[in-house]
């Protein structure tokens, strides 16, 4: 008669263990990167009433008779299924389309989180809402090596992009070969000098019915001329011609019959930038956008992925720790190894299914009233033992 009781009031906890997770998933329906739990139930050690028994020439086997002693809980379970996106706009949200967790450093602690809801401190640290720093590589000169340990991603604020001179400028399209004027046909572009001043590099084509074409390069200061022939209305001889520091392609200039449309394509330096602006990639790059129009890598976020995600030991504020069952966190850059890759502006919003949920609520407060019922009656049983000596 006991171990009714006994089993019912397992059954009682069992089900107050699924309310409190189911609670605790309705709770947290509208917090970004949660992810749902589900608890499994296992029956306990079954009391052997009677042994199973072999089967005789005469007589067939018996099974074993057991009575058992209730339910307990086997596990909780979290379900890492993708949430759906929400929209915020801010450049520093991101979200993770596929596997992977955000690696963060809380004081000498790594931990490890599916919700992107990050800003930058006064340092130009990226952090969580609890102040995490945000795990990633620093890049230098543009470049970022990924086969370094991650450390803190940082924008550096008040960077300055050095002034760069120029070196080479291509000038293209075609020269009249039917000219008949001795006006030059001319294209100009800015050009910088080491410091970064702007130089104006003009290009003059001129043609001589006696001497033919000739191109000269000038900064405004000095100059160089130098004839050219052309072979077939194409190619050029010579292809280009330096001015100080600074080469001139006519590799592709043309002679044929028509219009001109001479022009300065392009020239390779810059004049100093400051940082003004930022944007993230899907690939987790921190790209610069700097006051002179070019852009630069400064960091890369990084992504951890486990053999074993529901291994992880969840520790609150949306964190999770590895465990000897999650596996070792295996970091990299988002869209490799089987990492998913960053959405930005937008945050991954909770899994939980609140139709699921509902229904689960249903399931625990039956499951719990008919284990009540269990002792209920239990208990008039043994009031009618009782009662059988009056």
């Amino acid at each position: 008669m006991l171990r009714s009781l006994f089993a019912g009031i397992s059954g009682l906890r069992a089900h107050q263990q699924m309310m409190d997770v189911t609670a605790n998933n309705i709770a947290n329906i509208n917090t970004t990167g949660f992810k749902t739990s589900q608890a499994t139930f296992q029956d306990t050690l079954s009391q052997l009433v009677t042994a199973a028994g072999a089967p005789t020439a005469s007589l067939g086997g018996t099974n074993p008779a057991q009575v058992g002693l209730g339910v307990r809980l086997g596990a909780i379970t979290t379900n890492f299924s993708q949430g759906a996106a929400q929209t915020t706009g801010r450049s520093t949200d991101l979200m993770i389309q596929g596997d992977g967790f955000f690696a963060v450093r809380s004081g000498a602690q790594q931990l490890f989180t599916r919700s992107g809801a990050f800003t930058f401190d006064t340092n130009g640290f990226l952090v969580t809402a609890g102040g995490g720093m945000v795990q990633g590589w620093k890049a230098t000169g543009g470049v970022v090596t990924t086969t370094t340990a991650p450390t803190d991603v940082q924008l550096p604020i008040g960077t300055v992009l050095p002034p760069s001179a120029t070196t080479t400028a291509t000038v293209a399209g075609n020269l009249p070969s039917n000219a008949s004027t001795t006006t030059p046909y001319t294209t100009s572009i800015t050009a910088y000098d080491s410091l970064g001043n702007p130089v104006t590099l003009t290009t003059s084509f001129a043609y001589s019915s006696a001497t033919g074409w000739s191109a000269t390069v000038t900064d405004g200061i000095t100059s160089a001329t130098t004839p050219l022939t052309f072979t077939g209305g194409a190619a050029p001889s010579p292809s280009s011609l330096a001015l100080g520091g600074i080469t001139v392609d006519f590799s592709g200039v043309t002679n044929y019959s028509g219009a001109s449309t001479i022009a300065t394509l392009s020239q390779n330096g810059y004049a100093m930038g400051s940082l003004q602006s930022f944007n993230i990639s899907q690939d987790g790059t921190l790209v610069g956008v700097f006051s002179n129009g070019l852009k630069q890598t400064l960091a890369q976020i990084s992504l951890a992925t486990f053999n074993n995600p529901p291994g992880l030991e969840k520790v609150g504020d949306s964190m999770y720790l590895s465990t000897v069952n999650s596996g070792t966190p295996q970091l990299g850059q988002a869209g490799t190894g089987g990492r998913g890759v960053l959405q930005g502006g937008a945050l991954e919003m909770s899994n939980v299914d609140l139709a699921q949920e509902f229904t689960n609520l249903v399931i625990a407060q039956r499951g719990f009233q008919a284990n009540s019922k269990v002792i209920t009656t239990s208990d008039e049983l043994l009031q009618d033992l009782v009662n059988l000596k009056r």
